[in-house]
């Protein structure tokens, strides 16, 4: 019972996408425009930091809603910590398909870094310190905000194998081969180089 309540929930959230409330505001749709992803990068290239921030900050929070809302179920009910951890990781990763595979958007949507971000907030803010820290250094590094995201991701599984043990490792390496299957085409792009660097993106005026 307790599995399943959390995958839907954890799907339901992940559902309630930032870039959709935006689109639907200024008529744009995301997925056909910039580079064609429902997420908060695009937004940024198509519309602006403004919006941008706006589409990061629903996608992020969402998971953390879905998370503390769960905790809160599972606390009440004196369920065990290494049981709660478990069902935790579960929610967290539904939150990243419901935001990859949207119901309300054909099951189009984003890539999951804001929301994978949302969960991380949750679980241990001073390893997303960490985390956000090699991200960013990978990232300017490379000059490609995916290797920044992939690190982080790397760092994940380490740091659950650390802490939790095996069940948890597993669904972080489910989380890991998620985002590898949503940005083949990044990988893609980059060795064809035809990614957008790092700063090309900030030097790109958007109107």
């Amino acid at each position: 019972m307790y599995v399943l309540l959390t995958i839907i929930i954890g799907y339901l959230f992940g559902c309630l996408h930032g870039s959709q409330i935006v689109g639907k505001l200024k008529q744009i749709n995301f997925k056909k425009n910039g580079s064609k992803n429902a997420g908060a990068t695009n937004t940024v290239l198509l519309l602006g930091w403004k919006y941008g921030f706006f589409v990061a900050f629903v996608d992020v929070f969402k998971a953390i809603i879905s998370f503390l809302f769960i905790a809160v179920i599972l606390h009440k009910y004196n369920v065990a910590f290494e049981i709660q951890i478990i069902l935790l990781y579960i929610n967290a990763l539904f939150v990243v398909i419901g935001h990859n595979f949207p119901l309300t958007m054909n099951f189009k949507g984003g890539k999951g870094t804001a929301s994978f971000l949302g969960f991380l907030l949750c679980l241990d803010w001073k390893f997303t310190v960490v985390a956000f820290a090699l991200f960013l250094m990978v990232a300017l590094i490379t000059k490609y905000f995916v290797f920044g995201t992939f690190m982080a991701y790397i760092a994940f599984v380490f740091y659950t194998a650390s802490q939790f043990g095996r069940a948890p490792l597993l669904i972080a390496l489910l989380f890991l081969m998620l985002f590898l299957l949503r940005h083949i085409e990044n990988f893609k792009r980059i060795t064809n180089k035809e990614e957008m660097k790092i700063s090309t993106m900030f030097r790109r005026e958007v109107s």
